[in-house]
């Protein structure tokens, strides 16, 4: 009697699919592995702040992901063990399509450093279906980690959305000038990080960025006045020129 041919499975370190509760454990046990005192020490030299964190590179949680593949289910238990480590691995397996709006405001509420939120926005958020809802409704939002979630996701679809027309961007700027003027830390530089990835998206949003950024770099209010000046000064740097000048050839060609 010919067997039955194996689906393929999600594999850790053992090559054999794990009930749920056993791949998390095995995923923990490998971040654990992974940590060192150096990746811990540069969390606060780079201000993060974690509860739960084990200390792992970037480059070894992207290997873990890589080797784990895209798995929603495990997502959602790596976020549920509160580790920053498996927070980062969640956004790095998730998958965009299986991720609802719902997910993306409970995970938003847990962000609280830069590193977490960056993370997923820039790995995850940007790439799911309500990731344009999420910047608006965001924007408004009181809580620090919040509001900058909406701007760096702004700035991440600004980098990775190939298919978007300028509009939607547009509209984004709005939301930059109206943000400009909050002065708390986390926020004031993704408001920043939004403006100049707009403003380097193409020649048509460069010319509206500047527009922007001329109107921030003139206010009283010294915190739009430092995110004006600072986007002047990107848009003039002689590479982003260069790169703005080969879209338009490329645009017109």
């Amino acid at each position: 009697m010919a067997s039955k041919k194996k689906s393929p499975s999600k594999k850790i370190s053992t090559g054999t699919q794990l009930p749920l509760q056993d791949e998390v454990q095995a995923a923990l046990t490998s971040l654990e592995r992974k940590s060192t005192s150096r990746d811990r020490e540069n969390l606060a030299r780079f201000g993060i702040t974690a509860g739960k964190a084990f200390g792992v590179s970037m480059a070894n949680l992207l290997q873990l992901a890589k080797r784990l593949g895209r798995n929603h289910p495990l997502a959602a238990a790596l976020w549920d063990t509160g580790w920053y480590e498996a927070r980062l691995l969640a956004a790095l397996v998730d998958e965009p399509a299986r991720v609802t709006p719902a997910q993306m405001d409970r995970w938003c509420r847990d962000f609280d450093n830069w590193g977490l939120c960056d993370t997923v926005c820039f790995h995850l958020f940007d790439r799911t279906p309500h990731a344009w809802r999420k910047v608006t409704q965001w924007s408004t939002r009181r809580d620090e980690f919040a509001k900058r979630a909406a701007f760096a996701l702004l700035a991440c679809l600004a980098l990775h959305d190939k298919h978007t027309g300028d509009a939607p961007f547009l509209e984004g700027l709005l939301l930059v000038e109206r943000a400009a003027t909050d002065e708390r830390n986390f926020v004031k530089k993704s408001v920043s990080w939004a403006l100049r990835a707009v403003g380097e998206r193409s020649p048509a949003l460069n010319a509206a960025a500047v527009t922007v950024a001329q109107r921030l770099a003139d206010s009283p209010d010294p915190t739009a006045r430092w995110m004006g000046k600072g986007a002047l000064k990107e848009f003039s740097r002689p590479a982003v020129k260069r790169r703005l000048a080969a879209r338009q050839r490329s645009a017109e060609g």
